[in-house]
């Protein structure tokens, strides 16, 4: 395997030349409006001086004065870029160095020779699960050489192999391999330069507002100035949609050719693993970060947040049948899709990565193999892996304020937390995720009697009962994409579906289709869900144990049915209360404010039946409670006719939002009980929720 039998592919030649006629075609719009501006600044600085010549006065000096400003302000908005740079903020990185790490500098000294691109000018770790190569950049950086910085989230080294974490790196240099990907680094910056005359005018506006405040005749030629560079803005955007467009489609190719730089020193098989295996990754860093937020009450801290990413990684994986080896979950295509049973395919001319699917099929077809692959962790290239992820550990929970003095959670105190709120807020295993994303399908239960033994459990809630339910709701999600399609609410020409290429208009024909295949695949849903149904009633009357199952259903379908009308209680008012997060005429304000009364005593009284209701599963905290007191104990004042009363106001959004968490958590809960209790009829409830 070698570099050298990397190829730029036809499609990414093709997006290069894309993206050069963009560049291009901005270059010469950009020159004509410069022009014009340098032309248009001649003209009102001689006309200012010519004024002040022809007729010397006060009056005369001012609006020769302002009307030169005119062209001065112009010119600066179309040259400002040029002073602009875009610093990566680099206080959350952790500097290391070559006498610090050896055996990491000498893997990265390999890989960047292969590569055939320049050793970092500084190596940073990260906390997170990333890697990237990085550097500060400016309107000079497109002509003048620049060493790129490398950062290496310790959450990504702590979820790879060796070879996996080669192959991660040789695909971040390989972005700067070739003198073709310098077309990207063109393209982003030209993106940059649009994006400043656009959007970042904070600093121009600032000194604009200034000069008009000296005389109300400079005002006038400011105002002038600023209706000429709308006119200029409304040029950029169009502009900036086509060079954004070429940009993102490089950056597909892009990703491509650098995947396949990596393959071509490692096989792609490393780099295939571990894309396969970096959303798992992710979540369980973030899963880690989640358990912590809710032990800040507690005061508990990580004293080590990597092992306990690496237990929950290990855990999820057996959740989802995920086999491992080498210490790490075995992650495949087919587990990423087995949920994803959409049939539309639309390019998202506005993606700048393509799909893991995607990356994992373009690597495969390279055809780069390698029969020595390192599997040992990617940890072991430190030499002292265990204190860095202590001392990143504590960097993260040194920004967090806590109330008390913090302790460290003992590992073996996490897993076992962990494992138990994930039990408590997930859906038992042996459902095979059939409920995951669906509810229980309404029927009249008074019509159904006990199944006698026509189905099993294992029929029920087989593989193929699952896909009906995925693909409904791929179905559902797919007409909805296809009424905005056909709307014109998504701006394509054509779309693949089932296979075959479709236009826009005939997203019509298509909709009826796919609505008579809804009907059918939830038509079989509903006779599945009746079957499971009578199949738990028949187990509860064969054990002849105290009837139950009826009960559940009859009060779930009540409390779904009621649900709708108590979230708008949220939902309604959380909509009116917009207002209060843009800038709002006074007088608006205050008739916002009472015509959100009524809405305020029916979210009122949806608190006071929830916290009443017996039957309610949702156990409340003294402090929680406390919230809801104090928000429906009085009629709060959220203005005073000048300002807001920001304290009124935090304690209407948090009583708000607890409502509406704790009503989904209610919904949860009932759902959970359902099948728990039926897990109890088949099989000992300890066994299954183990």
């Amino acid at each position: 395997m070698s570099i050298q039998q990397v190829k730029a592919s036809p499609a990414f030649k093709a997006q290069a030349r894309r993206a050069i006629l963009a560049i291009a075609f901005f270059l010469v719009t950009y020159l004509v409006l410069l022009l014009m501006a340098v032309g248009l600044t001649i003209i009102c600085i001689l006309g200012g001086f010519a004024l002040i010549v022809i007729h010397p006065s006060l009056l005369t000096l001012v609006l020769g004065v302002g009307l030169a400003s005119v062209g001065v302000f112009i010119l600066i908005f179309l040259v400002k870029f040029i002073f602009k740079s875009h610093k990566v903020d680099r206080s959350h990185l952790q500097e290391i160095r070559r006498e610090d790490e050896p055996a990491l500098f000498q893997l990265i000294d390999e890989i960047v020779t292969k590569v055939g691109t320049r050793f970092p000018k500084k190596v940073y770790l990260a906390t997170n699960v990333n890697a990237s190569v990085f550097y500060d950049s400016n309107f000079w950086s497109m002509f003048l050489p620049i060493r790129k910085n490398l950062m290496i989230g310790m959450g990504l080294v702590n979820t790879v192999t060796k070879d996996e974490f080669k192959a991660i790196l040789a695909h971040e240099f390989g972005h700067f391999s070739q003198r073709t990907m310098k077309v990207g680094s063109y393209v982003y910056n030209v993106n940059q330069v649009i994006h400043n005359m656009l959007y970042d005018n904070e600093s121009y506006d600032n000194l604009a507002q200034r000069w008009a405040n000296v005389s109300w005749y400079f005002y006038l030629f400011v105002s002038l100035a600023l209706a000429i560079n709308r006119g200029i803005q409304w040029v950029l955007r169009k502009l900036y949609d086509l060079v954004n467009k070429s940009h993102m489609g490089l950056s597909r190719e892009m990703e491509f050719h650098a995947d396949e730089i990596a393959a071509s020193i490692t096989g792609y098989e490393p780099l295939k693993t571990s894309l396969l295996r970096l959303d798992m990754a992710n979540t369980a860093y973030s899963q880690v970060l989640s358990f912590y937020d809710g032990k800040m009450p507690d005061n508990a801290i990580s004293s080590n947040l990597y092992e306990e990413q690496a237990f929950v990684l290990d855990f999820l994986a057996q959740q989802s049948n995920i086999p491992t080896a080498h210490g790490l979950p075995q992650v495949t295509t087919e587990d990423q899709s087995r949920f994803n049973k959409s049939k539309l395919v639309i390019v998202d001319q506005w993606a700048s990565h393509p799909s893991t699917e995607d990356r994992v099929a373009r690597l495969e077809q390279t055809g780069f193999t390698s029969e020595d692959i390192d599997h040992s962790p990617a940890n072991h290239l430190f030499t002292d892996p265990a204190k860095i992820q202590k001392t990143l550990t504590s960097w993260i929970f040194d920004g967090v304020v806590y109330e008390g003095e913090v302790h460290p959670l003992p590992l073996a105190s996490f897993r076992e937390e962990y494992a138990d709120s994930y039990r408590r807020d997930t859906f038992p295993k042996k459902y095979n995720g059939y409920y995951d994303n669906k509810n229980f399908t309404p029927f009249k239960i008074d019509e159904l009697t006990a199944d006698g033994g026509e189905h099993t459990f294992e029929q029920l809630y087989s593989d193929q009962k699952v896909d009906l339910v995925y693909t409904a709701m791929a179905l559902r999600n797919d007409l909805a994409t296809l009424d905005q399609i056909g709307h014109g609410f998504i701006d394509v020409k054509t779309f693949d579906y089932d296979g075959h290429k479709y236009s826009a208009r005939q997203s019509w024909d298509l909709i009826p289709k796919l609505q008579d295949q809804v009907d059918d695949i939830m038509d079989e849903i509903e006779l599945n869900d009746m079957d499971i149904y009578r199949f738990f009633l028949a187990r509860e009357q064969h054990l002849q144990v105290p009837p139950k199952l009826e009960q559940l259903y009859r009060d779930f379908f009540a409390f779904e049915a009621s649900f709708d009308p108590r979230y708008e209680a949220y939902s309604d008012l959380a909509t009116s209360l917009q207002f209060v997060q843009v800038v709002t005429p006074i007088n608006q304000i205050k008739q916002n404010i009472e015509d959100i009364k009524p809405l305020e005593v029916t979210l009122k009284e949806r608190i006071h039946e929830f916290l009443n209701d017996a039957g309610n599963r949702v156990i409340l905290t003294e402090e929680e409670r406390d919230r809801f007191d104090t928000y429906t104990a009085k009629e709060w004042r959220y203005f005073d006719g000048e300002n807001y009363d920001n304290e009124a106001l935090e304690v209407l959004y948090t009583a708000m939002n607890q409502y509406s968490a704790f009503l989904s958590r209610e919904y949860f809960l009932r759902k959970q009980e359902i099948l728990r209790y039926q897990l109890e009829l088949v099989t000992p409830v300890q066994e299954e929720m183990s």
